[in-house]
C-alpha cells in the first residue's frame, strides 16, 4: 500500500477543497516546491499533483509551479486536472512527470485514453471521481448518469496503468474512506486502484489493507497530512508493520 501525499494547486498555491467545492478553499502554502520537497524528505515514494485550475477551466495556469516541482524532486510525480487532449498530455510528460491522470476526457473521448495508453505505456492513469456511485466531471462541477463501477470495468481494458478512485462525498472531510465503494471499484477493475478521499487518521489508512487483495495498492492523502493528523514517515512504517503482523487480514467486515 503506497501512501502518496497530495498537493492541490490553485493559482500557484497549495490548497485543499472540501468535497470538491471551489468556494470552500483552505490554503496551506504559497510555496508548492518547498512543500513537495518536504514530502520527499519525509519518505514519500511518489507525489500526487492536482491542477485545480486546469480541472475547472482547462487553462495551464499552474505550469510554472509544475515544472519547478518536477525539476526539484527525484521521486516520480503524477498529475491530473485539465488533461483533455493528446497535446496537453504529451506536454506534461515532457515536463518530466511520471504519470498523467485523465479524468473528464475518459468519458468524453475514450479513444484518446486508448491512444495515450498505447503511446505512453505505464504512464497513463484514469481518475474516476464519483458521488453516490455516479461519475462527476469538469472538476466535480458536472454530474453524470454513469456508474463508477461500469466506467472502471470499461476503462481498465484500455491499456491504462491504474485507476484513481475518489469518493467526492468524503474528500477533504477526514471522516474516513468509503470502503464499500472502493471494494466495488476494485472488484470491477482489471488494473490496480489508488484510493482517494476521506483519510483522516492512521486507522483510516490501516482500514485499506484488507482491500490490497482486490487491487487497492495505493492511497492519496492530503488534508490529514497538512492538518498533522499523522506523520507521513510514521504512517509508512505503520503500514509495513501492520501488513507483516496481520497478514492475512480478515475481510468479513466488508461483506
Amino acid at each position: 500500500m503506497e501512501i502518496i501525499p497530495a498537493i492541490d494547486l490553485l493559482e500557484g498555491s497549495c490548497v485543499r477543497l472540501n468535497q470538491g467545492d471551489y468556494s470552500k478553499v483552505t490554503r496551506f502554502s504559497n510555496d508548492p516546491v518547498a512543500q513537495a520537497l518536504d514530502w520527499q524528505q519525509q519518505g514519500a515514494t511518489r507525489l500526487h499533483l492536482v491542477d485545480l485550475d486546469g480541472a475547472k477551466t482547462g487553462k495551464p495556469i499552474n505550469d510554472t509551479s509544475i515544472r519547478e516541482i518536477t525539476s526539484a524532486l527525484s521521486i516520480p510525480i503524477q498529475l491530473g486536472g485539465g488533461v483533455r487532449s493528446l497535446e496537453r498530455a504529451e506536454e506534461l510528460i515532457n515536463y518530466g512527470l511520471d504519470r498523467i491522470i485523465l479524468g473528464t476526457v475518459a468519458i468524453e473521448n475514450p479513444q484518446l485514453v486508448k491512444q495515450l495508453a498505447k503511446n505512453h505505456p505505464g504512464k497513463i492513469l484514469v481518475g474516476i471521481d464519483a458521488k453516490q456511485g455516479k461519475v462527476a466531471t469538469r472538476g466535480w462541477i458536472e454530474e453524470s448518469d454513469i456508474n463508477a463501477t461500469d466506467l472502471a470495468k470499461e476503462l481498465s481494458q484500455t491499456g491504462i496503468t491504474a485507476i484513481i478512485s475518489t469518493d467526492i462525498s468524503t474528500d477533504g472531510t477526514l471522516q474516513g474512506p468509503n470502503l464499500k465503494a472502493l471494494k466495488a471499484i476494485g472488484e470491477a477493475s482489471k488494473v490496480p486502484i489508488i484510493a482517494s478521499g476521506g483519510i483522516g487518521s492512521m486507522s483510516d489508512l490501516l482500514s485499506l489493507l484488507p482491500l490490497e487483495g482486490i487491487g487497492i495498492n495505493g492511497v492519496i492523502v492530503g488534508r490529514a497530512l497538512y492538518d498533522k493528523k499523522f506523520d507521513l514517515k510514521e504512517a509508512i512504517s505503520a503500514i509495513e508493520e501492520k501488513r507483516l503482523i496481520d497478514a492475512p487480514i480478515d475481510q468479513t467486515f466488508l461483506a
